[in-house]
């Protein structure tokens, strides 16, 4: 899945939610089981994501809704740092870019 982020430094989690058509409550329960999801909670308990956080949900919700693993088996892929997986998931990130300038593109036409 790839999406233009807007030139920010924090987004909140009813942004993140529409970016991946997730629920709110979906989001945090990631944040509870994954440990590499940590957003900014201010003490009102708001999150703020930045883009990093915004790439590790992406790679959570790929490894989840797409491959369809489970949490488990998510949380081994993202705790393997195999070389391997990580250079599959940046060729997925390139590949998801370049189909969606592609659309533009198309669009455009």
């Amino acid at each position: 899945m790839y999406f233009e982020l807007p030139d920010k430094k924090y987004f909140s989690i009813s942004e993140v939610s529409k970016l991946f058509n997730v629920n709110n409550s979906l989001l945090r329960f990631w944040e509870k089981e994954f440990e590499i999801l940590k957003p900014k909670v201010k003490p009102s308990g708001v999150r703020k994501f930045t883009k990093e956080d915004i790439e590790k949900v992406s790679s959570i919700y790929r490894l989840l809704k797409e491959e369809g693993l489970t949490i488990q088996g998510a949380k081994k892929r993202l705790k393997s740092k195999n070389k391997e997986s990580l250079d599959s998931s940046s060729i997925i990130k390139k590949l998801e870019k370049i189909k969606f300038e592609l659309k533009n593109l198309k669009s455009n036409i």
